[in-house]
């Protein structure tokens, strides 16, 4: 009888092996990818009949055999590169457009909370990643930490979305980036901001935003008539540094500018009216621009929420970029899209910006540089991702024309792979 017993015991534990070694095979097996046009965006060389090898999440080899067992897709047809990176967004952000003219911003606070804010996050990340968006720079106008809500929930795998790295609250002298508040109405704003006017408060801020999740830091430095020092961004600086963050900073030029640049913050957000001089200064300190570059539709629907001519600005904005390319200013992609146009996807709008870039002499090569290679430096990943080589995070994308004789065919978009993980395929 024991004898029995043992043996059906065995015979169990066998069983068990087995099905474990069969499952962790299959949950092992590699995907080979054949790349009839494997694009390398640092380079902008184009090379031939590649073979990709996916294994665990990453990029096993580059080049070699289809290995025996393994998935094969075949792109022999398609333009392969890194999947792209957008280094200014706003996912669970959408302002409502007045069409009567003036700002609904203050009034969104009251009607939508950080859950509701998550689960735009969670939508827009799920569009963008489908378009070719693997990484996303989120910097701030997201409630309550809703932008740490969202990554938390993509890297749990809850659902399907980019790599997304977190700011949490904006970092701003008193009044956020609003004006005119009546008293009564008290601080509103720090439901998605943080009040910090000396060197102590702008540490204490940082702190809590580390605690909370945040992965880089944001300031606002010019949204009214004081602003941030010198002093004050070194202070930001060498807090965020030591804890291993980066610093971006929202501002558009003038004393503010000068000041970030020599503050060593490690990119300036939007720097629509830099001079010539700040951008030199910048080229010397290695100052990313993500310029934020938005095209002539998108300012005349933002000009209902701000003050703004979008006629004039658009002008600046692509002459500001030009000097900036030809100056060699640092510069990685980033959109900003915070109001949905009717029609269009969050994607849709990204892409958008693709026709500033050719209007300001931009180009194509350096366009796909700037949205994946440069992304990725600014970002501090590209130990982790934004190349198709070996020991790199597999985010690779797809389409059926060569973006490199023109960036529209990034709209084009038909395979998707993140983190290894299938998420589209022709």
């Amino acid at each position: 009888m024991q004898t029995a017993v043992r043996e059906k015991l065995m015979r169990t534990i066998q069983s068990f092996f087995v099905f474990t070694i069969f499952c962790t095979l299959a949950a092992a097996q590699d995907i080979a990818i054949r790349a009839g046009n494997l694009i390398d965006p640092a380079t902008g060389n184009v090379s031939k009949n590649q073979v990709i090898v996916v294994r665990d999440g990453k990029i096993a080899s580059v080049g070699g055999a289809v290995p025996g067992g393994a998935k094969l897709i075949d792109l022999s047809n398609e333009w392969v590169m890194p999947g792209l990176m957008d280094a200014h967004t706003h996912i669970t952000m959408n302002l409502p457009v007045n069409p009567s003219g003036g700002s609904l911003w203050e009034s969104y606070y009251v009607k939508e909370s950080t859950g509701f804010r998550t689960l735009r996050g969670i939508h827009t990340g799920e569009v963008l990643l489908n378009a070719g968006f693997t990484t996303v720079r989120d910097v701030g106008n997201n409630g309550n930490y809703a932008d740490v809500a969202v990554r938390k929930g993509i890297e749990q795998g809850w659902f399907h979305g980019p790599t997304v790295i977190a700011s949490g609250k904006i970092i701003g002298p008193f009044g956020g980036q609003f004006h005119d508040i009546a008293p009564e109405q008290g601080r509103f704003w720090q439901f998605e901001y943080i009040d910090a006017d000396t060197p102590d408060e702008i540490r204490k801020a940082i702190h809590q935003n580390i605690y909370y999740g945040a992965q880089v830091i944001k300031l606002v430095a010019d949204n009214s008539s004081f602003h941030y020092s010198v002093n004050d961004i070194k202070t930001a600086v060498t807090e965020a540094h030591d804890a291993g963050e980066k610093v971006a900073v929202h501002v558009y030029g003038g004393q503010a500018a000068t000041n970030v640049i020599e503050g060593g913050a490690d990119s300036i957000e939007h720097g629509w009216d830099l001079t010539d001089e700040q951008l030199k200064m910048m080229k010397e300190h290695g100052t990313y621009l993500v310029g934020t570059d938005f095209p002539y539709e998108h300012l005349v629907a933002l000009g209902q929420m701000v003050p703004m001519d979008a006629k004039p600005r658009s002008v600046s904005i692509i002459d500001r970029l030009r000097r900036a390319y030809r100056m060699g200013v640092k510069m990685a992609f980033g959109a900003d899209v915070v109001v949905d146009l009717p029609g269009k996807s969050r994607s849709d709008m990204a892409f958008d910006y693709l026709k500033v870039f050719r209007e300001a002499g931009v180009s194509n090569a350096d366009v796909l540089k700037l949205m994946t290679t440069n992304g990725a430096d600014l970002l501090g990943i590209a130990k982790e991702r934004g190349a198709i080589a070996p020991g790199l995070a597999a985010d690779i994308i797809a389409m059926p024309a060569d973006p490199l004789q023109d960036t529209e065919n990034l709209r084009k978009v038909n395979f998707v792979i993140k983190d290894g993980e299938v998420i589209r395929r022709p």
